[in-house]
């Protein structure tokens, strides 16, 4: 844990008893409490650039998701159910809770995006205000899914297919898949944006067998209830009732195939964004114009 501790200098690591097992998470920095949530295929060592800066204003708990980093990869079921972003929300609660926070911010990249935004709509009266970087809600991705998209999003279905097929492929090779895949999704198509610390940290989670299936049961949910659980909030009329910031890297996943502020004014009643100079992973690629984002919103609660 040595490298990940020079990651974070003055950050306390936690294990908390949750509704979804042991969550992993980085608990510093003082103020208002700011939830952090990575994405795939990282784990809450993605937040490591632009935490300092975030921390001096804010209390920073950076969590591992289930199924990613530390924490706990929960047995699943048929239904995926522990992985769906309500669960994960559900855990995210409770790792809040164990801290003494009844309500706080939520800032997501990617995946935990997901689970940010589902937690403000499952649990409103929590979030204070909601960051989603780099992403548009699960039920526009895959209701918009055309041609041009889904070569661009391939590990969307890739990876929702029934075990074993993406569990087995990717293990043959899980470094390779990783940097190919994190390469690809960057702007400068190279791993040269990531810490060497954090590059470590990554393989070793992700050449776990456990924990490549978790993954790909994160995104078997996303394909199934997920989905559903957008679509009913859509025909309810639901929408996020805190304010929202939604940023996304100028090459990344969304900015270059949708219109994410707009997407995101149809879920919410408050949203602002902007683009960021980068690619997918805008903290590390480039953390100064992210934290300054951030900071800029969060501190205005």
């Amino acid at each position: 844990m040595t490298g990940l501790a020079d990651l974070y200098p003055g950050f306390e690591s936690r294990w908390i008893d949750t509704s979804a097992g042991r969550i992993f998470a980085r608990v510093g920095g003082s103020g208002a409490p700011l939830l952090l949530l990575h994405g795939y295929p990282q784990t809450n060592v993605m937040w490591h650039r632009v935490a300092p800066t975030l921390a001096a204003r804010c209390t920073l708990v950076i969590a591992d998701l289930p199924g990613y980093g530390w924490s706990v990869a929960p047995r699943s079921d048929a239904a995926h159910t522990p992985y769906t972003k309500r669960a994960m929300a559900a855990a995210m609660v409770d790792v809040m809770e164990a801290l003494g926070f009844v309500h706080f911010g939520v800032a997501g990249h990617d995946r935990g995006g997901r689970v940010g935004y589902r937690l403000a709509l499952d649990h409103p009266g929590r979030v204070d205000r909601l960051a989603v970087l780099d992403i548009v809600p699960t039920y526009a991705m895959w209701s918009r899914m055309d041609r041009a998209m889904a070569l661009r999003v391939w590990h969307w279905p890739f990876l929702a297919q029934p075990e074993p097929l993406p569990e087995t492929l990717i293990g043959k090779a899980p470094v390779e898949f990783w940097n190919w895949l994190a390469a690809s999704w960057t702007k400068s198509r190279n791993l040269s944006c990531f810490d060497p610390r954090a590059l470590a940290h990554y393989h070793a989670f992700f050449q776990d067998p456990t924990r490549i299936h978790a993954t790909c049961e994160d995104y078997r949910a996303g394909a199934a209830a997920d989905f559903a659980h957008d679509e009913e909030d859509r025909q309810a009329g639901a929408s996020i009732a805190c304010p929202v910031l939604t940023l996304w890297g100028g090459a990344g996943i969304p900015g270059a195939a949708t219109e994410p502020l707009a997407i995101w004014r149809e879920w919410a009643r408050d949203v602002r964004g902007q683009g960021i100079d980068s690619g997918h992973f805008l903290c590390e690629e480039n953390p100064e114009a992210t934290a300054e984002a951030l900071l800029e919103f969060f501190g205005a609660g």
